[in-house]
């Protein structure tokens, strides 16, 4: 052991000791380590996405274990972020935590002071027109604009549209979204028939596009739908796999009508 680093290897009993500590730690390695003197803003970006997405991935498995050390990585990613800017004179950790302690002030008016707003709806629209406030957002098309580009692109069409609806540029009911996937399908087809790569490109944009508005709807979210998708497809795949292997059988030696045939048999598995 380092005799040097001592008082960072015990485990601290209070909050305000450990975050001294997790701060210490780190400012120990942007001095010593050559990987973490190396990172920058943009090449921490993709270990922050990636950090937030493992701990939805620990929330939706119930395990809160493994939550306790997700919310912990995502705390490190927010640490070295600040470490970054208070060695550029940007702003320090206190700023950061002031700044988001003054933002729920203001976004809570109904607790903070006194205006009364009884439901959860009332909420949702005054925490929505004072962010818009704060954004000085001064038109519509702006508060679309507004919606992060780096958000996973089904999460960010489906708050593009329900920003448009609030305006009310929306269908009347689901019909008209069911009518506008089969309007897009054909147009996706049209272009496949053409072979036009560019239009394919475009039209599959536009029925995914359609697809979300749907989904806004059904109240369903097509992050989760898909993702549900996805997994039940896996679960189908080994199924298929399994029953091949029981009969000697590679998957990749099967022809296709061999390979539906075992899907099928998954599906009423």
């Amino acid at each position: 052991m380092n005799e040097e680093y001592r008082y960072l290897m015990k485990k601290a009993e209070t909050e305000e000791e450990a975050f001294a500590r997790l701060s210490g730690i780190m400012e120990v390695l942007r001095e010593n380590c050559p990987w973490d003197r190396e990172q920058t803003y943009e090449s921490l970006r993709p270990c922050m996405i990636e950090e937030a997405y493992e701990v939805a991935e620990a929330i939706d498995s119930g395990d809160k274990d493994n939550l306790k050390e997700e919310l912990g990585d995502v705390m490190l990613q927010i640490m070295f972020h600040t470490l970054l800017a208070q060695e550029e004179g940007v702003f320090t950790r206190t700023d950061v935590i002031n700044e988001e302690c003054e933002k729920m002030i203001r976004r809570h008016p109904h607790i903070f002071n006194d205006i009364e707003i009884k439901t959860v709806d009332k909420v949702l629209e005054k925490w929505e027109n004072i962010k818009q406030k704060e954004h000085r957002e001064g038109s519509h098309t702006d508060r679309l604009k507004d919606v992060p580009k780096a958000l996973p692109a089904l999460i960010r069409a489906g708050k593009v549209q329900n920003r448009a609806a609030r305006v009310g540029f929306d269908w009347e009911d689901a019909g008209g979204a069911f009518e506008k996937i089969a309007e897009e399908t054909e147009e996706l087809k049209t272009a496949f028939r053409n072979d036009n790569y560019e239009e394919m490109c475009e039209e599959l944009g536009d029925l995914l596009f359609a697809v979300v508005n749907t989904a806004r709807f059904l109240d369903v979210e097509p992050e989760n739908a898909l993702e549900r998708a996805t997994e039940k497809f896996i679960i189908r795949f080994e199924s298929m796999e399994d029953m091949a292997d029981s009969e000697g059988k590679d998957l990749e030696a099967m022809t296709l009508a061999q390979l539906d045939d075992l899907w099928e048999k998954a599906k009423k598995k």
